[in-house]
């Protein structure tokens, strides 16, 4: 009896976000989904030292120089590209003296570093994944493209949340017309096939990740805008609110100090999914020819030169369809764990 009593007392010390973390991690599949995340983040974050046609340390003559932090080109009569013909990873110059060292990143290309004579070469040692049409290196450009995939995921969603917990808030907790001005505009918006949208506002602006970014943003905040304006219901009618009220609190604190904060969850599992909606469009963009200008490495322009190629090269296919499935597949699997995982009925 003794144990079931600090057993319960424990559950109940538990703050609101240990019991999501400990509904969460009970699901295999949502874990798996978040460590896929984490790693595709790491692989963004630190895509010049996986990737680069420039050593990551180089010492010649007592000087030590970081290539791939400083954008030094070269270092005297030292060629990166005759240095990387004669040792891709760890280079030492031997005869009389040691005259110079070079580190090199894992996969020493750059994404944007052109060889005709080795245009659509095979997975190799050389070249892991092959290269294009071009003689690019697919790996270089699939770690830069994981750069911009996921900049535009998280950029985009972030625009789209400011824009929808804004009129969301606004329709919630004001009501009357303004309630039904933005349940209108949502509805107006939801009307519209979002991706032609998309495609048709493109089609007038110069290719830029920027503007993609933007677009995917301004197009896509009446999910969060829904569960805000739902949230934000329930919540106004509570006695604290009416308390903050009664004791003359602004409108402002009462929005975005009290009551928003009790109306995120909703909303971030929102944005999760959003993250995964956002690096597929920006790849159907690129496939399509709308999306970052090239030489720019997307994985949505890589597929779409596979389809000159489909025959004989089929790397080209299925690297980057992998990582647009995985990555996507990924943050979906995140989005259900935390939707199931902030489930009310969980904690009763």
């Amino acid at each position: 009896m003794k144990d079931s009593h600090s057993k319960l007392k424990a559950e109940q010390l538990r703050t609101y976000r240990q019991m999501v973390w400990y509904h969460f991690r009970k699901r295999p599949l949502a874990l798996a989904g978040l460590w896929t995340s984490i790693l595709l983040f790491l692989v963004a974050v630190s895509a010049p030292l996986l990737a680069n046609d420039r050593p990551i340390f180089f010492s010649t003559q007592d000087q030590w120089y970081w290539p791939v932090f400083s954008g030094i080109d070269q270092v005297g009569k030292y060629e990166w590209r005759e240095m990387k013909r004669d040792a891709p990873f760890v280079f030492d110059r031997g005869g009389e003296g040691r005259d110079y060292i070079a580190v090199w990143p894992p996969v020493p290309y750059s994404p944007t570093e052109y060889n005709l004579l080795e245009s659509l070469a095979s997975p190799s040692s050389k070249h892991w994944f092959g290269t294009d049409d071009s003689g690019r290196d697919v790996l270089s450009r699939m770690i830069h493209g994981a750069r911009v995939s996921l900049s535009v995921g998280f950029v985009a969603v972030g625009i789209a949340l400011v824009i929808g917990v804004c009129l969301g808030a606004m329709a919630g907790y004001f009501g009357g017309w303004v309630d039904v001005f933005i349940s209108r505009l949502i509805e107006i918006m939801l009307t519209i096939p979002t991706f032609f949208l998309i495609i048709a506002i493109m089609a007038f602006l110069p290719p830029s990740i920027y503007n993609i970014m933007v677009v995917i943003g301004l197009t896509g905040w009446t999910g969060a805008a829904r569960f805000v304006r739902a949230e934000f219901l329930k919540l106004r009618q509570l006695d604290f609110i009416m308390a903050l009220r009664a004791l003359g609190a602004s409108n402002s604190r009462i929005i975005f100090l009290h009551m928003l904060p009790n109306a995120m969850a909703p909303v971030l599992v929102s944005a999760v999914f959003g993250v995964a909606g956002a690096i597929l469009v920006e790849s159907s963009l690129s496939f399509l020819g709308f999306g970052v200008p090239p030489p720019t490495p997307s994985w949505g322009d890589i597929l779409s030169q596979s389809r000159d190629y489909i025959e004989f090269a089929w790397w080209l296919t299925v690297f980057p369809g992998l990582a647009i499935f995985v990555s996507i597949t990924a943050y979906n699997l995140v989005g259900e764990g935390l939707r199931d995982a902030m489930d009310p009925r969980l904690f009763e």
